[in-house]
């Protein structure tokens, strides 16, 4: 065996690491941008979801506004903002909150609290932010496995060639205690 025939493997052996690499990575990389569209699915579902839920408040809680309008704001800003981004992450988690105040006002109006169609949206929102910190779940345990293959072994040393970069993680940031379970309905 010839120095060119054992160039020729170590050649062909690189190349086989390279395509299973990238395979691998592709495939990995799919699975962050479908878990982010799942989570993304849920969170329009929550936008409009809001409005309804601000009406109904309003309607038996008017001297409420900043709250309601609170509200309002921030599913305008979680709406407007770019998918993906830290920004969205960010008007999410405001948008949680302001969501946490404006269930906190039912606690204060029994009228609104005994509402057919508060309670109606009142458990479709719990049932979404359930379906929302599964999906959020689901997202960052393909990040870390993405962002884990890139730094692995043979990836390393394809990954930036191939365009791999790492992904950021869904967080939530200092309100991740107060948003990590679904909000509960008490009457």
């Amino acid at each position: 065996m010839g120095f060119g025939t054992i160039l020729i493997i170590i050649i062909v052996i690189v190349v086989v690491l390279a395509v299973l690499a990238y395979n691998s990575l592709v495939s990995m990389r799919q699975r962050v941008k479908q878990s982010f569209a799942d989570i993304d699915v849920q969170m329009k579902q929550r936008h409009d979801l809001i409005p309804n839920l601000v009406e109904t408040v309003k309607g038996y809680a008017a001297h409420e506004r900043g709250t309601l309008d609170e509200v309002v704001k921030a599913r305008a800003a979680a709406m407007a903002a770019p998918t993906g981004s830290p920004q969205q992450a960010q008007a999410e988690q405001a948008l949680s909150g302001a969501l946490g105040r404006l269930i906190a006002i039912s606690e204060a109006y029994p009228d609104l609290k005994a509402n057919q169609n508060f309670l109606e949206l009142q458990q479709q929102l719990s049932d979404i932010e359930g379906k929302i910190a599964a999906a959020r779940r689901f997202y960052n345990g393909a990040v870390s496995e993405y962002n884990s293959g890139i730094q692995a072994f043979p990836a390393v040393l394809f990954a930036r060639t191939f365009g791999f970069a790492p992904e950021t993680f869904f967080d939530l940031g200092e309100e991740r205690a107060q948003v990590a379970q679904a909000p509960s309905v008490k009457f």
